[in-house]
């Protein structure tokens, strides 16, 4: 069912047309952006919380772009990302009360929504969350239960936000639709969401047993042009850099504890252990930023 208060956009996707002559005159609008980070090199992370006064917390990250945007500067004549960024709000109400016609939970209740905004991606999303929102949105809520004390607060509960404002690519744009899984990118999607939140719910003074992190691991098959090998173990990979990725591992991980709250495997790998040890490892990469990041909001609140 359409929403008739608003003019929406078309429902396919919004990629810019390619025509002949692009391919022809060499602009580099269609060259493929390669992964110049070394394997276990992983991307620089902005992170910052407290920027909404009207939620309990929240927190703004951004992931640094890759070398495609790099690529693209040095071809200014294309009006085409190679790849694109990661950006992402997160907001925290509660905890309140809950409803009166609500049943009695000695525990407090989570409730997460994660939302595309509508350009978000290269192919437009709607208004109402669609199946993959959901999902991302129950691997979030697993992921954060297992960090929060939550018999602290009963007949209470929390809801966690986040809006996506440009979201990871499948795959580089001039690949055929067939040419990577459409979930690769959404496995990144849910690692910067685990991190988002998990310092979104340490802003708004929320106990916890550990600050949670999400990181990313897969097996690729790299280019020529890249310095990954052929094939090997990547962290924070860019789907938009590698003509196939085999297989991934993304996972929230608590450092001090040592402990996996969530962990979501694709595709065909007999080396299951190397994966989620990478994951792992980039996860521990994310709990440096975060744990800084939160440690730079607490000292801003005590000056």
């Amino acid at each position: 069912m359409n929403d008739r208060r608003r003019i929406n956009g078309p429902p396919g996707g919004t990629r810019p047309p390619v025509y002949a002559s692009l391919l022809e005159s060499g602009t580099g609008a269609v060259e493929r952006a390669h992964r110049q980070r070394q394997p276990v090199d992983l991307r620089k992370i902005f992170l910052r919380t407290g920027l909404i006064p009207s939620a309990s917390g929240s927190s703004y990250l951004e992931f640094e772009p890759s070398s495609s945007l790099a690529l693209a500067r040095s071809h200014p004549k294309s009006l085409i990302q190679p790849s694109s960024a990661l950006k992402m709000t997160c907001t925290v109400h509660g905890p309140k009360p809950l409803p009166r016609s609500a049943a009695f939970s000695p525990n407090l209740v989570l409730t997460t929504i994660v939302k595309y905004a509508p350009f978000a991606a290269r192919k437009r999303k709607g208004y109402l969350r669609d199946v993959t929102e959901r999902d991302l949105g129950v691997h979030l809520e697993t992921a954060l239960r297992g960090a929060i004390i939550a018999d602290r607060w009963p007949k209470s509960g929390i809801d966690v936000t986040i809006t996506i404002l440009e979201a990871e690519d499948d795959r580089w744009w001039g690949d055929a639709p067939d040419a990577h899984d459409a979930s690769w990118g959404m496995m990144n999607v849910l690692a910067a969401c685990i991190s988002a939140a998990s310092a979104a719910i340490a802003d708004a003074r929320i106990d916890c047993l550990d600050l949670v992190a999400g990181g990313v691991a897969a097996f690729v098959c790299g280019d020529p042009l890249s310095t990954v090998p052929n094939p090997s173990l990547v962290l924070d990979p860019d789907p938009a850099e590698h003509r196939s990725i085999m297989s991934a591992c993304v996972l929230a991980y608590m450092p001090a504890r040592d402990e996996i709250t969530e962990i979501w495997l694709k595709g065909d790998s007999s080396d299951h252990d190397a994966l989620i040890d990478g994951a792992v490892e980039a996860a521990r990469g994310a709990h440096t930023v975060l744990s800084a990041a939160v440690k730079e909001s607490l000292m801003k609140t005590l000056a």
